[in-house]
This record gives structure tokens, C-alpha cells and sequence, in this order.
């Protein structure tokens, strides 16, 4: 099947890379081509995590998932691809369907990332079904092979493991780990957890598992036999005999009535963070479950969890494709498992709930504020206590005698080591000072919005009030400085970051309003207005506003703005937001909008915002559906990049963001924010 063919028989977007296995940071596994049989699956930075799915019917096998990589002292034929018939991807589920010599078969690969349920949203589970039928109106005798490597609880594969083998009556439980086992022993960008134990697990006595050597499949393959080497000892390096859990499904005879199976593959990673040198464990251990009964839970609510996770599917379909059409929607379906899974889920010691982003393919920030700013749409709308949790850990940092500054920090650490900021090692020109504290401020006014409550600004209350003095006298016409598009480098002057301080001491005023200090706020709403009246006559350009003030002939992308038009504060001239989008609408090219008039790149999450200040649905379409194309026709297979080539459809660096959560943010228009009503204006 050629390119083009497989593209025709998706009919809809072709992800440039297909979420499977999407619970977190390190448990994130994807398929980097149009089809499942075309490559290894990977781990999202791109290292092999492999999985091999294999299929006998009538007695000659095929292969539905990865590659079989043959060891040279065994070498047989790899077995020939299914016909892949159908493919579809939607916000919690990954699904194939593949046709050969009768039999139909079904894969279905579901994360149940339900964000408003933490303790399913925090399970390291992920499902694998398996389904066949007969569509050819006669009997086949089917068995089907599906395996995962060692390298799934490695960093390196020259790295050893070890495994284990439990068998509670019907429930299959295999795992495998890092011979080797030191907790929490490393931070970085381009690394995978080498701690914690790996299951693969089933719960059926049609099914049976195993560990061995890849080289099992060999029988498999010549003649649908599976045995466990009894002489492999242990521990074996990944690289020389590459160790794998492995089951074998033998149904009944297959007719034209479908029969189903189910594997889990779970992670407990023992310890997930290191917060301020505490090691903390996930949240779904707070309520002291085993591993073994957070399993076999797994399997007795699969029914319900599926069905939950389908009426949610269709739900943010619908929702989605009424506020921007079916490209949008697409675009939503392909953003939801990479933002969540690009986060941790644990509590502090006091029993808080902190949800640690990394920040993926950058330099591995631990919950950095410039790109928890962007991905909050997505759990204003869905979850508001977990934005709080996303902030709840730069408080803390910003209020210890670590942090030195009257101005906001970008991140705590290095995932998964929360312990103070590592950005530009905490020099002063390395800062991003009006970045960071708008962005602070913009959200606790969000959520505030969005759940209607103020404690958690109250307890904050005397950061926040610092941040904003701090804006008030440094943001309007900003200093030599970085904003979250630190890749263009330093700029003074920058017209949509002094937006964002601006809209940031508007959202310290919303805080106090929502406070019941109506008096005070009313001093900060003052300052917004005179401070935004001040900005259009720095901007104003001709027929746009420019990228910094004093540089005629520039323009940018404000995408700060949206606030304004989210919150209905009108602290701008309402014309500015149409006389910006309908420049962007004159700019935009084949596959988006430029971030500014610098250079030819964009970013995914910033060209929504923009789209989403249009009052009209059309010109919102207009400007998102060259992101469609982008995300439809790069050539780069990773997990949606935000950071790309408008004119190339390059991927220039970042994948795996949690800022892919920022497309949501028309959905959060459409919505509104229930809070907003009671603001004094």
C-alpha cells in the first residue's frame, strides 16, 4: 500500500505520530509511522520501545504490530504485514483494523486519561484489546502473539534486567526491571526511567505469558508454539538478547462472531518525584493500594472505564467541531493524551495535589511557568484543581528563602528533581521576569474564574501582590529581556509581552474583586486601562501593532490578548483583536501564521490563541486549518511538535509538550467563564 493510498484510507488527519501507550513522561510510547507494522514503536523522544504483535491464522502468521528483528543464531523470515483496513484515533483511544485470509482483527490501544476522576487519571494503566472475527463465512483456527521489550524500564540498552512471573489464579502478572534499582537516580531531556518494575499482564485462561528472549518468536512464527527457555538466567542486557514479556491468545474457532481479549501494560515507578529533596510516590498510591490490586482493578472496571472514556470521546468531538469544524476537532483529539501525559500526578506532604509537567525536547524543566501558562485551557476546562496543582509548586519555590527575586521563577528543577530552578543556572539576565509573573497572575485569575473559589489566591495572596507592584512598574514598556519565545532570544520593548503584564495586573484586580475588595481591586483595573490606552499609541503601526515599540514595519503574533477577550474585560479597544486577526488572516501561509515578522516558524499553541480572538467562527477556521495541514503532512513522525516552519512544515525542535493543552482555549471561549459575571468593570 502506497503513501498516498494509506492517507486515502484514513480519510481524516494523519497524526504525525500515533499516541498507544500515553500515562506519563516516561510511560509514553508511540507509533512513529501511518502504520503499525511499519516501524518499532518508540518511546515519544524516539528511542525504540518495542512491541510486536504477530497473528497466526490457519497456520501461517502475520504481523500486526512493530517489527520482528531477527537474532542472527536464530534467523527465520519476518512475518509478512496485515493489510491495515482502518485506522482511527480519537481523545482516549487508538484504534487499527486489520483484514487477512478471513479473519477481521481489532486493536485498540486506550489510555483512559479522564481528568476529572484523579485516581484513574493517575493509574499507570494503559489497555490493549484484541478482538477477531470471521468475515469470509467460514471457520479459521487463530492464535495471536503480542510482546514488550525490555527496553520500556531502561534508559540505555547496554542497561540489565531482571523479571518475575505471579499467576493469582486467572490473572497473569509478568515484570520486568532494571537489574540495578536507584530511585529517582537521574534528571535530564533525552532520558527514560531505569527504576520501577514494568507489567504486562493478563486475566484470562485463554491467554498465556511468558519471558524470554526475542527469540521465542520463532516458534511462534514456524508453528504457533510458545515456551519459556527454563535455562535463561538472569539478569540479561537489553541489547544482546533483548528480554521480552510475552502472551499468547488462543481463541475459540473463530466464526463470524466477534471474541475479545484484554492486556494490561502498567508501570509503578516507586517513587515518581523529587520535591524540594522529599522523594514522593504517585498519586494513585495515596490510598495505599498494592500494585497488584491496582491491576486487577484495572481489569474488573474495564467495561465501565471504556464506556466512560467513549462518551467522552464524543462529547469533546462534538464540542469541538461546533466551535471550529471537524479540522479542529482533529487537531483536539491529536492535542489531549500528549498534554496529560507530559505531567506527573503526586501530593505533597501535606497532602496538596501537585501536577509536574517536564518540559519535553527543551532541557527538561520541571514545572516550568511559561509552559504551564499555555497548556491550562485544557484543564480549565475539564479539571480546575489541577491548574491549581500545576502552580501549586512555584508558590511554594517563590516563597522560600531559595528564590531571591521580586519577580516570579521559571521552573523548580529538572523533572523529575523538583529542587529550585536550573534555568540559565538562576543568573539574572537569564530571567524572565515580566514573562513569568504575567503568567503567574493570568492563571490565578483563570482559575479563580473557572471554579468560582479564592482560597487558593488567598493563600497566595502576598506573591501575587508582589508580582503585580512589579508589573505595574516594569511592565508596560518592557526592558532587555526573555519571553516564553526565549529560541528568538533577548528583546527590549516587546509589544506582546508588555500585553501580558498588562493583563496580568488585570488579573490581580480580577482576584480582588472575586475577594470582595472591590476598593482595591479597583486601583489595579485603573492602572490596566491607563497602561493599555498607553500601549496602542506605542504599537500602533499602519493597519497592525508591532513586535516591539519603535519598530515600524514589524508585527507579532499577540496572543496575550485572548485574555481580554476570554474575560470580557475589554482593558483594550475592542478593534485592536479584529484589526490584529485580520492581519494575521493577510499573513497567514501554507501551514500557518509566522510567530512575528522575524522569521518564517510559528507555535501551535500561540497561532490558536490568536485564531480564538476572532469574533468570527470563519476567519478562527481560516487560521487553524494550515496548522491541520502541518500536523497532517510534516515529514517529521513525532508526537505533535508546537515549534515548526510555516513555509517547510518542519519540526524545529519540541515534542511531547503539555502546551498542545493551549488549543483548547476556543473551546474555553465558547464556554465562558461563569465567574466573570460578578466583576466590577
Amino acid at each position: 500500500m502506497t503513501e498516498n493510498e494509506v492517507h486515502s484510507m484514513q480519510k481524516s488527519l494523519r497524526p504525525p505520530a500515533v499516541p498507544l501507550v500515553t500515562i506519563d513522561p516516561y510511560f509514553s510510547v508511540w507509533s512513529m509511522a501511518d502504520r503499525l507494522t511499519d516501524d518499532f514503536t518508540r518511546h515519544w523522544t524516539g528511542k525504540r520501545n518495542a512491541m510486536t504483535g504477530l497473528i497466526r491464522i490457519d497456520n501461517v502468521t502475520w504481523r500486526f504490530a512493530g517489527l520482528v528483528e531477527p537474532n542472527p543464531e536464530n534467523y527465520y523470515t519476518e512475518p509478512q504485514a496485515m493489510s491495515q483496513k482502518q485506522f482511527e484515533l480519537s481523545p482516549l483511544t487508538t484504534t487499527y483494523v486489520y483484514e487477512q485470509s478471513g479473519v477481521v482483527l481489532t486493536v485498540k490501544f486506550t489510555s483512559p486519561l479522564l481528568v476529572d476522576d484523579l485516581n484513574l487519571l493517575s493509574r499507570p494503566v494503559s489497555y490493549v484489546s484484541l478482538s477477531v472475527r470471521s468475515v469470509d463465512g467460514k471457520p479459521h483456527q487463530v492464535q495471536v502473539y503480542f510482546d514488550v521489550t525490555g527496553e520500556w524500564c531502561v534508559d540505555t540498552s547496554d542497561q540489565k534486567v531482571v523479571w518475575q512471573r505471579e499467576q493469582k489464579g486467572d490473572l497473569s502478572l509478568l515484570k520486568m526491571s532494571n537489574e540495578e534499582q536507584r530511585h529517582l537516580n537521574r534528571s535530564g531531556d533525552d532520558v527514560r526511567i531505569d527504576w520501577g518494575d514494568f507489567y504486562l499482564a493478563a486475566s484470562s485462561p485463554l491467554i498465556r505469558a511468558g519471558i524470554g528472549p526475542a527469540s521465542i518468536r520463532k516458534e511462534f512464527v514456524r508453528h504457533g508454539m510458545f515456551k519459556e527457555d527454563a535455562k535463561w538466567s538472569m539478569p540479561q542486557t537489553v541489547r544482546e538478547s533483548m528480554p521480552v514479556m510475552a502472551c499468547v491468545w488462543e481463541p475459540e474457532t473463530v466464526e463470524s462472531e466477534e471474541q475479545s481479549e484484554l492486556l494490561v501494560l502498567a508501570y509503578d515507578d516507586v517513587y515518581a518525584i523529587e520535591y524540594f529533596g522529599e522523594p514522593l510516590q504517585a498519586f494513585w498510591k495515596s490510598s495505599g493500594v498494592s500494585t497488584h490490586r491496582m491491576i486487577e482493578d484495572a481489569f474488573a472496571e474495564y467495561p465501565d472505564i471504556l464506556e466512560r472514556c467513549e462518551a467522552f470521546d464524543r462529547q469533546l468531538t462534538e464540542e469541538a467541531t461546533r466551535a471550529g469544524g471537524e479540522k479542529y476537532a482533529e487537531l483536539l483529539t491529536l492535542s489531549y493524551r500528549q498534554a496529560i501525559a507530559a505531567h506527573k500526578l503526586v501530593l505533597d506532604r501535606d497532602g496538596k495535589l501537585l501536577f509536574l509537567s517536564k518540559e519535553c525536547y527543551s532541557n527538561g524543566c520541571i514545572a516550568t511557568v511559561d509552559v504551564s501558562y499555555p497548556s491550562i485551557p485544557l484543564f480549565l476546562l475539564y479539571n480546575p484543581e489541577l491548574v491549581k496543582a500545576i502552580m501549586r509548586p512555584i508558590f511554594k519555590y517563590a516563597a522560600s528563602d531559595a528564590w531571591i527575586y521580586p519577580f516570579a521563577p521559571h521552573d523548580v528543577g529538572q523533572y523529575p528533581l523538583a529542587n529550585g530552578q536550573v534555568y540559565g543556572e538562576n543568573r539574572l539576565e537569564e530571567q524572565m521576569p515580566i514573562e513569568e509573573c504575567g503568567n503567574m497572575l493570568i492563571m490565578t485569575a483563570a482559575v479563580s474564574l473557572a471554579d468560582g473559589h479564592t482560597e487558593f489566591a488567598e493563600e497566595n495572596r502576598e506573591l501575587l501582590a508582589l508580582w503585580a507592584s512589579y508589573l505595574m512598574d516594569n511592565g508596560l514598556d518592557p526592558a532587555e529581556q526573555l519571553c516564553t519565545d526565549d529560541f528568538a532570544g533577548h528583546q527590549a520593548r516587546n509589544a506582546n509581552l508588555s500585553i501580558k503584564a498588562i493583563m496580568g495586573i488585570a488579573g490581580y484586580a480580577i482576584v480582588l474583586d472575586l475577594m470582595g475588595h472591590a476598593k482595591e481591586a479597583e486601583s489595579f483595573w485603573s492602572s490596566a486601562k491607563t497602561m493599555a490606552v498607553e500601549w496602542e499609541r506605542l504599537a500602533q503601526d499602519e493597519n497592525r501593532y508591532q513586535l516591539a515599540f519603535g519598530s515600524t514595519g514589524t508585527w507579532s503574533l499577540k496572543y496575550n490578548l485572548v485574555w481580554d477577550v476570554l474575560w470580557q474585560t475589554h482593558i483594550f479597544s475592542e478593534g485592536i483583536a479584529e484589526q490584529e486577526v485580520a492581519w494575521y488572516l493577510s499573513k497567514s501561509g501554507t501551514y500557518g501564521v509566522p510567530l512575528d515578522s522575524r522569521a518564517t516558524y510559528t507555535k501551535s499553541d500561540w497561532l490558536v490563541w490568536a485564531a480564538a480572538m476572532a469574533s468570527r467562527r470563519e476567519d478562527f477556521i481560516r487560521l487553524i486549518e494550515p496548522l491541520w495541514d502541518f500536523a497532517n503532512e510534516t515529514p517529521d513522525r513525532v508526537p505533535f511538535s508546537d515549534w515548526y516552519d510555516t513555509g517547510s512544515a518542519r519540526q524545529l525542535n519540541f515534542q511531547h509538550r503539555s502546551v498542545v493543552g493551549g488549543l483548547f482555549i476556543k473551546l474555553l471561549k465558547e464556554r465562558g467563564f461563569p465567574g466573570a459575571q460578578i466583576l466590577q468593570l
